[in-house]
């Protein structure tokens, strides 16, 4: 990336499923510190979300968990005033320039993208062009605003790559050099990359089968303390170094919680807390996930009571963020030389 183009934050999540703690340390809680820092557009990536099951039955799901998703971003205090927030089917150039990318990006990057394998499994002829297509989709939201900064877990870290070659080639192909910016992928701090409180070996995911694999961001104090007293842990102590968590992955994963959640670094948490039995440690990471998450759920169902005013802020930021890609998509049909 060169300093020709402005620096701008652009990030989203699908509407499939409740957001859970991941979600918030991995992405909600840095894209609050973030809009502090340099311009931000944060959208629901609804389109993304048919290239699982979709059909009529789906479409009032993926309408109510639009505005759920909505809801938990500002409610981890993303301000809509400040940045705008917006569905992605709200801004057409989203799908347009995905066409062109399309025609611009080769079958064999596709082919190496492990999401995708990971995804289809067994049978990968059933599954939808979409799927396979989804990199494409997502460098398209990335380059229509021309974002130079994209907050991505490692698991997407692949996905920014491609869309790297894809404005590359762009830019390459059409005469057009540093018309798209190369963006930059921002992975920050402990928190990251949360783990199954089931499995810490696994992420933590909305579509584990396990509801206590996952804090969801709409469960009540109850719940929450529940399901971090069920964790799974070993039968050792709490580790007093970060080395002495090699190979201890549930220990790694709360106390990476815990750092998370309190601000502190890891090595702050083991010298508070090492040599001490899980049960001590579970209460007070339990008293602070509480402390943290509820008041989130709390706004979530305030905002989710009044759908109305959800939509009127996605519409709000759809119009500023349309303004942006109207203008970069004008520029990219006359590259390309399509006429009018």
């Amino acid at each position: 990336m060169t300093a020709t183009h402005p620096q701008l934050v652009l990030s989203g999540m699908q509407p499939t499923n409740t957001l859970h703690l991941g979600n918030y340390l991995g992405a909600l809680k840095n894209w609050v510190r973030m809009q502090t820092e340099m311009p931000c557009l944060f959208c629901v990536v609804d389109m993304h979300a048919l290239t699982q099951e979709s059909g009529y039955a789906k479409a009032d799901d993926v309408r109510r968990a639009t505005r759920e998703v909505t809801a938990a971003y500002i409610a981890a205090g993303v301000d809509p005033k400040r940045t705008p927030l917006f569905a992605q089917s709200m801004v057409a150039e989203h799908a347009e320039l995905a066409w062109i990318f399309n025609c611009v990006a080769r079958l064999g990057w596709l082919d190496r993208m492990t999401q995708f394998k990971e995804k289809s499994g067994k049978h990968k002829e059933r599954s939808s062009a979409g799927l396979y297509t989804y990199p494409v989709l997502q460098a398209a939201d990335i380059l229509i605003y021309k974002a130079t900064h994209v907050p991505v877990g490692e698991d997407q870290r692949q996905h920014l790559e491609l869309t790297r070659d894809i404005a590359q080639k762009f830019n390459n192909d059409f005469a057009a050099p540093d018309f798209f910016p190369l963006p930059e992928a921002v992975i920050t701090g402990p928190g990251t990359r949360v783990m199954s409180l089931r499995d810490g070996s696994k992420k933590m995911s909305k579509s584990d089968e396990s509801d206590y694999s996952r804090i969801n961001l709409t469960d009540d104090a109850d719940a929450i303390a529940q399901k971090i007293r069920k964790a799974k842990t070993d039968p050792l102590p709490l580790p007093q170094s970060e080395k002495e968590l090699e190979g201890r992955p549930e220990a790694d994963n709360l106390i990476a919680i815990y750092a998370a959640l309190a601000e502190e670094p890891v090595a702050a948490v083991l010298a508070q807390y090492g040599g001490q039995q899980f049960s001590g440690f579970k209460n007070a990471l339990a008293e602070l996930a509480v402390a943290k998450l509820t008041p989130i759920a709390a706004e979530m169902r305030r905002l989710m009571a009044d759908t109305a005013e959800i939509d009127r802020i996605l519409k709000a930021g759809a119009e500023k963020a349309s303004t942006i890609a109207a203008a970069v998509m004008a520029d990219v049909k006359r590259i390309v030389g399509f006429v009018g």
